[in-house]
């Protein structure tokens, strides 16, 4: 069995400035809240392989992993995998941006099974995905339309 999650939401900012910010890998623990850190390993033509690191679990311990991601702006999508899996046996995900009349649809597809031997299965991990993947793009959208308001603003109070 195999896990599979599809989570979006729609971004009342222009594409340039979603983009821009959810693919700047270095500010991703500004817009998410669960990471600590990234540190960028390499960068091989538009692949870049990078570790995250979470803030600590409940338990207090600290989950980290190298991942690699693949954007094309032409397309309007990124692919992104793990390279150092854990407990899962594979684990790839595909950002999609679409434009909307009312905004910038991000959509995240996730598919993904867990190893045999891994504290969780597919299912618990799936519903876990879905709720985590809810929190952090609302979380994400506020943030990204917070400075669209505020570069709006800035552009509204220079041009008086």
């Amino acid at each position: 069995m195999a896990g599979h999650t599809e989570n979006s939401i729609t971004i009342d900012a222009p594409f340039d400035l979603v983009w821009e910010m959810t693919n700047d890998l270095e500010n991703w623990p500004r817009l998410f809240s669960e990471y600590a850190s990234v540190e960028v390993l390499s960068r091989e033509g538009a692949t870049t392989r990078f570790r995250l690191t979470m803030h600590p679990d409940e338990n207090g311990k600290v989950w980290s992993w190298v991942s690699e991601r693949t954007p094309d702006r032409e397309k309007r999508t990124v692919h992104a995998r793990r390279v150092e899996t854990g407990p899962f046996a594979h684990m790839d995900i595909v950002w999609e941006y679409a434009e909307l009349p009312d905004g910038v649809q991000m959509r995240w597809t996730q598919d993904f099974a867990m190893k045999p031997d891994a504290p969780v299965d597919d299912d618990w991990m799936t519903d876990n995905i879905n709720r985590n993947s809810r929190t952090q793009l609302a979380l994400i959208r506020d943030r990204i339309e917070q400075v669209a308001r505020d570069s709006e603003n800035a552009s509204v109070a220079s041009s008086r």
